[in-house]
């Protein structure tokens, strides 16, 4: 498995069976192989999350699925302004939480409902299990009403449920600097809860020495914790055979 740090929470992950794509908006994209389906995840609308960009994939030289959070709309004034071909808008799905969907590839995708707009990815592909979160964290922001946390902190337990006991080889999950320490909430609720082999953090907003702060308070996670320190990054992980 090779995965691409892209920029944000942008990730292109090569795997024998297909290509998985998750929330490009900006950041060079490494050639894409021909041989294999292109699956191209797109979480929410937001802008550091969603480019039209993507559209422009399905150039008739592959084979790509869009997978796209509901909140994405492919109404006529959308596909006008985005160019969006007729072909491309026939390859798009659109899911809200709670879906499952099984591709003629074998590729399996579950989502969850996030806590701010669209959805987080659940992929399995050739016995791999991928995490992609998009926007589903735990935002607990300081100076907030306290209700509006707490109800936060409820939604988002309930939202990742779906996750305990999961293996997962790959989670990319946000580790927002933004929140101060109220950022390690969400990626220690999750590796707690899931049995994750390997955290890429994300959302980081060029902050990736907050990475070493939130292991310096959860030393237990480091050793499925993958640094992430620049754009274009690439990791290579090897095939683990289950214990």
């Amino acid at each position: 498995m090779r995965v691409t740090f892209l920029a944000h929470s942008g990730f292109f992950v090569e795997l024998p069976e297909a290509c998985l794509l998750f929330d490009w908006w900006k950041g060079t994209l490494p050639p894409i192989p021909q041989d294999r389906p292109l699956l191209v995840f797109a979480s929410h609308r937001h802008e550091d999350h969603f480019s039209p960009a993507i559209f422009s994939l399905d150039d008739g030289t592959r084979d790509v699925t869009f997978l796209l959070g509901r909140d994405i709309r492919l109404a006529d004034r959308n596909r006008t302004r985005w160019n969006v071909s007729d072909t491309a808008a026939e390859h798009c799905i659109r899911l809200g939480g709670g879906e499952v969907r099984e591709l003629p590839s074998g590729v399996k995708i579950e989502t969850l409902t996030s806590t701010d707009e669209g959805v987080a990815f659940l992929v399995t592909v050739g016995g791999r299990t991928l995490f992609h979160a998009g926007d589903l964290n735990w935002w607990h922001w300081e100076g907030e009403d306290p209700v509006w946390n707490r109800n936060m902190e409820a939604d988002f337990r309930r939202y990742a449920e779906p996750l305990r006991g999961r293996k997962i080889d790959l989670a990319m999950l946000p580790l927002d600097p933004r929140l101060g320490e109220d950022g390690f909430r969400g990626p220690r609720y999750f590796l707690e809860l899931a049995d994750i082999r390997r955290f890429l953090p994300m959302h980081q907003w060029g902050n990736f020495n907050f990475t070493n702060q939130f292991l310096s308070c959860y030393t237990s996670f480091t050793s499925r914790t993958v640094y992430v320190n620049r754009v274009g990054q690439v990791f290579t992980f090897e095939e683990e055979a289950d214990t």
